[in-house]
């Protein structure tokens, strides 16, 4: 038999060939990829494990183990990507040797040259306007449930104040308040969406947040921007092998301080050195300490947060989880909230095209402490001689006294809920196209809704509706008003239910090249918004067979059978559709590195303002000059950087205004008689201003910034000025001018101008140890410039009437042109008669017992602080780490009603008073007038927190670190300030005012363990 060779040769030959090819790769593989070996380590010098190591486009990998050492097969050429969370991506090129040593960058000081502008970000070198960075390592540790306490002390300039109540988040001012419409805190942007609610973040996955402080840098949003910007940056995935991180920790929390008032035995000498007696219906023989009776001793807390990312070569991903409880001091109040969070990135067409999936949910659920503010008043007010309980088990009333109800009964007889979701979603796309152009299109979704229930018990009908006031926080034209009618009677149930919508798409298109020694970067972008307010509805009822229904039920109620009963269906203005279009653009030029050149402008228009003046303008410009570039600073050995900064821009506000404020409406005015029946009469309520618009703040800035020895100091000096004017207010005037006598127009204007520095500095760094320190200040000076509006011509306004006893209309501030919001106006305590009796200055300098409210009044103080500081300090040393924060407030005045209030030795048979009221007789009837008497410094320094932390370098098998830490906050307070804590509220229009509704400030320790996997 013979071969037919002629086939052999058609049909095999392809196949000889493959194998020929395949043993031939084998044997080259063989001749070139070698074992490569390597150590990694940190910038510090510790080996870091776990640490994924591929081979750039092979499927390669490995990690390495628990000593920093790694083993991979490669050739000449390729290139190693090592990659690890908290670190900053690394690729390596091999050549011939077979063992590298290599250091990656923690990500956190990798990142601190990138900062995150409006549509896009920025090298800190090349910025020309004020912006202050904050990373999450760097942000304020503990059992902390809204993002702006996490922010305290952090950023010159910024100015916030909080509670100790879980429920309010903090007021925070930046350079000061710019307005007396509703000045409310910086606007978000939430990893690019625009006014997004900070409810959505939990801060464990907050990777930066840098706030635009000047003009120059938030001109980019507009109207949005006078209160200044914060830009929000989470969590992201990272290419290379999954990581899953935990981080969590518990806590226990303990009043800080308390106010000091009389115990029993105090008041009962007090009374009887006075030669006054107790009604026998109050004294029971009880010592109650009623602050205690209506607090938890111990409240605890905890969160827990679970994250999961990764990546391949075309994508990345990241997920998180976050759960979070803390009860509040106070009984019956707490927060419950769990946040998920989900990250996509994928890239497409050779990575020129990318698309982002952005989608976090928030629920939470808080409860409050039912009319806290009457609360805490009652609890101050209560004669310790009573006891909280009857011996029936009852709790203890005594009616008698007007005004006078049991703290404990009000809050177990009572429920006040509200359960607030936010939804945030985002899809980003984004196309690098050819010329150093790229297009982003932005489309996101972001719903809030809001479902609140309160119900009051049928223990709430005993009460006197006649002489049940509320307890507000003080403010223009806020008062106590009778709130009992609200009650009902066999129990009393409110529910509502709204929801927020924005719809927001943005676009816009970047060019960045460099020219030889020319570098241009330009966007040009189309922003639209569709705000939707208040869309849902409110109801109540009462008279229910139980008290077990609650406020779910509604429906068991029977309200129609008490004829002085009205159902609340809500306020007027309740439904609001703003939509607003905005077109922006921004250049930064920059010559040979050391000239910048940066302009912006925005046009905004908005469907809220009036027919005249829907569109507002922005603009911005800036320069920078970075010396340490020029020739003749070249041979210098001090300085490592030198920049210097100036810039002026325009934002607006329209915070406060709704989406009908520049238009005419109606309201239900009673009724009429209309052939034979009482029909419906409506009334304005408001008038028409075409000529509505916005406020605008027009800031100067000048800034340097610098680096010398060898980068062991750094820093950076702002000087502002920052003028608000057309400030938004709604006037009362004359109905013959304006239908309704109400209308919202622009007038008056602020300035704030002050001073800002950081400075950061290593002193010690070795091997084993290492210190470092950064220390920030500002000052401010607040100041009304004017009043004067189209509708009134007046220079003063005087507000804040907490109405203490025998002092209706008694206030204690003044809007007043030349003085700063919350400039104190009022008596000026001038000491005691021969009877003992308290004396205060007239007007012309003579001294009465009687002074006249407002004819008798002095300026006496500032609320507003000279000067807000932090300092933080780093100690490490081999594996443990200890962080101190201290901050501080000097210059600003308290108002401590409060004191007042409870110094009332006249009222001392009937309502407890202060230990520091027992040198004033109980016929000095006046003692507890609201003067300077009662006006505090509010200056102290806190040693706000202090962290001690131990990292378990070498961990057990697949866990590759461990931390664990624990934390102390609000350790220590030197202030000497009388009230309960120095810390009052430094935003809204009354500013340190502690007014019997400080919820207690709380001293926290949590222990807490950080891992990943």
């Amino acid at each position: 038999m013979r071969l037919n060779l002629n086939y052999f040769k058609g049909s095999c030959l392809p196949l000889l060939l493959f194998f020929a090819l395949f043993f031939g790769q084998l044997h080259a593989f063989a001749q070139s990829n070698t074992a490569i070996t390597g150590l990694v380590i940190d910038s510090k010098g510790n080996t870091l494990p776990g640490v994924t190591i591929t081979v750039k486009g092979v499927s390669r990998a490995t990690q390495t183990d628990v000593n920093g050492k790694f083993n991979i097969n490669a050739k000449n050429g390729d290139v190693l990507v090592l990659t690890s969370v908290g670190y900053t991506t690394k690729e390596v090129k091999l050549g011939t040797e077979t063992y590298y040593k290599i250091d990656l960058v923690d990500a956190s000081t990798s990142l601190k040259d990138i900062v995150v502008v409006g549509y896009g970000t920025s090298s800190r070198r090349n910025l020309s306007s004020a912006v202050s960075t904050v990373k999450q390592e760097d942000l304020n540790r503990g059992a902390i449930s809204d993002v702006g306490q996490a922010l305290q002390g952090k950023v010159p300039g910024l100015n916030i104040t909080a509670s100790g109540d879980p429920n309010r988040p903090a007021a925070v001012v930046l350079r000061g308040a710019s307005t007396i419409n509703s000045p409310g805190g910086p606007y978000y942007v939430i990893d690019g969406v625009p006014g997004a609610d900070i409810a959505a973040v939990a801060p464990s996955d907050i990777v930066s947040m840098d706030v635009l402080k000047d003009a120059a840098a938030a001109a980019i949003y507009g109207n949005h921007a006078s209160a200044g910007v914060i830009m929000v940056t989470t969590r992201r995935g990272k290419k290379g092998q999954a990581t899953v991180t935990y981080s969590g920790y518990a806590g226990a929390e303990k009043v800080s301080s308390q106010l000091k008032l009389m115990n029993a035995d105090q008041l009962r000498s007090y009374v009887a050195a006075n030669n006054g007696s107790f009604s026998p219906n109050d004294d029971l023989k009880a010592n109650t300490d009623w602050m205690k009776a209506i607090e938890r001793s111990t409240a605890f807390s905890q969160n827990h947060n679970i994250s999961l990312s990764g990546g391949s070569e075309h994508g990345t991903y990241s997920a998180s989880l976050n759960y979070f409880k803390k009860n509040g001091i106070l009984q019956s109040s707490s927060l419950e909230r769990v946040v998920g969070r989900l990250n996509v990135e994928q890239y497409a067409l050779n990575d020129k095209l990318k698309f982002s999936l952005n989608a976090s949910n928030s629920v939470s659920n808080s409860n409050n402490t039912p009319l806290q503010n009457i609360v805490l008043l009652q609890a101050a007010k209560h004669l310790p001689i009573s006891p909280v309980y009857n011996t029936d088990g009852s709790y203890f009333e005594n009616f008698t006294t007007t005004g006078y109800f049991n703290p404990v009964a009000i809050i177990k007889n009572a429920q006040d809920n509200t359960k607030y979701n936010v939804l945030l979603g985002s899809f980003n796309t984004e196309a690098k196209l050819p010329f150093g152009l790229t297009y982003n299109v932005n489309l996101s979704y972001q719903k809030t809704t809001s479902l609140h229930g309160e119900y009051y018990g049928s223990y709430y009908s005993k009460y006197p509706t006649s002489n049940f006031y509320n307890n507000p926080d003080p403010g223009i034209g806020i008062g106590h008003t009778l709130i009992g009618s609200l009650f009902g009677a066999n129990g009393s149930a409110f529910r509502s239910s709204y929801t927020n919508t924005t719809k927001t798409l943005e676009t816009f298109l970047t060019w960045d090249r460099q020219l030889g020694d020319h570098s241009i970067n330009a966007v040009l972008g189309y922003s639209y918004q569709d705000y939707v307010y208040g869309d849902g509805l409110q109801s109540s009822s009462t008279n229910f067979p139980s008290d077990n229904a609650s406020f779910y039920n509604l429906a068991l109620g029977n309200p129609y059978a008490i004829s002085t009963y009205r159902i609340n269906y809500g306020s007027d203005l309740l439904y609001g559709d703003i939509r607003m279009i905005s077109d922006f653009f921004r250049l930064r030029y920059i010559y040979k590195d050391r000239y910048i050149f940066q302009g912006s402008v925005r046009r905004d228009g908005s469907s809220a303002f009036g027919a005249n003046n829907h569109w507002g303008y922005f603009p911005s410009v800036s320069l920078a000059w970075r010396i340490l570039q020029e020739d003749f600073m070249k041979n210098q050995t001090m300085f490592n950087d030198l920049k210097l900064r100036a810039s002026y821009g325009v934002t607006g506000n329209s915070q406060g205004i709704g989406a009908y404020n520049a238009l005419t409406y109606y309201v239900v005015a009673g009724t009429y008689y209309n052939n034979g029946v009482q029909a419906a009469a409506y009334a304005p309520a408001q008038g028409t201003n075409p000529d509505l618009k916005w406020e605008r703040t027009a800031t100067t800035n000048l800034g340097v910034d610098f680096a010398i020895l060898k980068n062991r100091i750094t820093g950076s000096v702002e000087v502002y000025d920052k003028k608000t004017t057309n400030m938004l207010f709604t006037y009362n005037v004359s109905s013959a001018l304006v239908p309704g006598g109400r209308i919202n127009a622009n007038g008056g204007s602020i300035s704030n101008k002050g001073v800002e520095v950081t400075l950061s500095f290593a002193p010690v760094s070795t091997k084993n140890f290492s210190w470092s320190s950064t220390i920030n200040g500002a000052y401010n000076k607040n100041k009304i410039t004017s009043l004067q509006n189209p509708y009134a011509n007046v220079d003063s306004t005087r507000y804040s009437d907490p109405e203490g006893p025998g002092q209706t209309n008694a206030t204690l501030q003044i809007l007043k042109t030349g003085y700063p919001i919350g400039q104190f106006f009022t008596f000026k305590y001038a000491g005691k008669d021969a009877n003992g009796n308290s004396l205060f200055y007239k007007k012309n300098g003579t001294t009465t017992t009687q002074p006249i409210i407002g004819t008798d009044y002095f300026y006496t103080g500032s609320a507003q602080p000279k000067v807000i500081m932090g300092w933080n300090n780093t100690f490490r040393y081999k594996n443990f780490d200890l962080n101190v924060f201290l901050r501080g407030t000097f210059g600003n005045k308290i108002f401590n009603a409060t004191r007042a209030d409870l110094s009332y030795t006249a009222a001392a048979t009937t309502n407890n008073i202060l230990v520091s009221a027992a040198n004033d007789k109980i016929s000095d009837v006046r003692n507890s007038f609201y003067s300077d008497r009662y006006i505090e410094s509010g200056s102290y320094v806190r040693l706000d927190n202090a962290t001690l932390g131990y990292n378990i370098v070498k961990s057990v098998k697949y866990i590759n670190n461990i931390r664990v830490y624990v934390t102390g906050n609000n350790i220590a307070t030197i202030t000497g300030y009388k009230g309960i804590d120095p810390e009052i509220n430094q935003g809204g229009i009354s500013p340190g005012i502690d007014y019997n509704n400080f919820y207690p400030r709380t001293r926290t320790f949590l222990l807490g363990v950080n891992v990943s996997f």
